[in-house]
């Protein structure tokens, strides 16, 4: 008996929501995605396929900077660039370290 009691009371405390509120709720929710993706995604995605760019024309004979260390870059592999940081001192180092091209 105490049960029913308990549970009509937790009803009558619950207001009734009108119907149309979840469609409120997804208009919200379309609405914050659609700013995270004008404001933070699009940006993000123009960023990288430069950076992609910049990489693809990496060339020997390039001075860039990769991982802190300026070079000159004397052999283009698939993943990797083999720099001259010194003369006759050549270091291999993965090409998505390459910060600057100059």
């Amino acid at each position: 008996m105490q049960e029913t009691a308990v549970v009509d009371n937790v009803a009558q405390a619950i207001p009734n929501t009108p119907a149309g509120d979840w469609i409120g709720m997804v208009l919200y929710c379309g609405v914050i995605f659609a700013i995270i993706y004008l404001f933070m995604v699009r940006p993000n995605k123009r960023r990288m396929a430069e950076y992609q760019k910049m990489l693809d024309a990496l060339q020997v004979g390039n001075r860039v900077q990769a991982a802190g260390i300026y070079g000159v870059i004397k052999k283009v592999n698939e993943k990797t660039i083999d720099l001259e940081i010194a003369k006759g001192v050549v270091v291999e180092m993965n090409k998505n370290t390459v910060v600057s091209v100059e």
